[in-house]
């Protein structure tokens, strides 16, 4: 399932934030501003960070929802229309 690419919009506060951090920690060791190519470059490796953490975690999220789909609710009572036909025995 391909998923579309995160943009900063759809970044959290603390995902922006931590972004500008990186920025401009790369700004000070290379001790000049940093060129537009290597701007995108590090948000690019870290948006690409973020979506491969996020699918881990909806990969997670989906087997749990599967794994509960397939176990059967033991406190459910006995219900007659789920097991009646609805039209009577013909």
């Amino acid at each position: 399932m391909l998923t579309p690419k995160l943009t900063q919009q759809d970044m959290t506060e603390s995902e922006q934030r931590h972004l500008k951090t990186l920025l401009d920690q790369a700004r000070k060791f290379e001790g000049r501003p940093l060129t537009n190519s290597e701007n995108n470059h590090i948000k690019d490796d870290y948006i690409a960070k973020l979506m491969a953490e996020r699918e881990v975690i909806a990969k997670q999220v989906r087997t749990q929802k599967r794994q509960k789909k397939l176990k059967p609710d033991i406190s459910a009572t006995y219900e007659w229309s789920a097991h009646m036909h609805s039209r009577g025995k013909r």
